[in-house]
């Protein structure tokens, strides 16, 4: 992965400073995996075409938080998707519960723990 050091510039007119490129700072690193956490909103193309799925105004699905399960039976959401942009442990945390309760849900256990 290539990366580039900044440091903070000036402030801005409201005082705020926004990071600066360093010229020749330039170094690569070796990663085996990168995880891409930006906090974009959900995809919109996920609620548009699925019928019966439940979303919010601001088109987040709505998910019983404590097992994911969305208004439409057999499918699970958690994360972004769901709360809006948040942290990466917050949606890897909803993916683990989501994770369970379909589990859960093909073999018929009746448990999401």
């Amino acid at each position: 992965m290539e990366c580039l050091r900044h440091e903070l510039g000036g402030p801005d007119a409201s005082g705020r400073r926004s990071p600066v490129p360093i010229p020749g700072s330039e170094f690569i690193m070796e990663v085996d995996t990168v995880v891409v956490a930006i906090g974009q909103g959900s995809n919109p193309l996920v609620p548009r075409t699925t019928k019966d799925l439940e979303i919010t105004k601001k088109g987040n699905i709505v998910a019983d938080l404590a097992t994911g399960a969305t208004s439409k039976a057999g499918v699970f959401a958690g994360g972004d998707v769901v709360t809006g942009a948040a942290t990466v442990i917050l949606a890897m945390g909803a993916g683990r519960t989501a994770a369970k309760s379909i589990h859960a849900y093909l073999t018929g256990s009746g448990s999401s723990k």
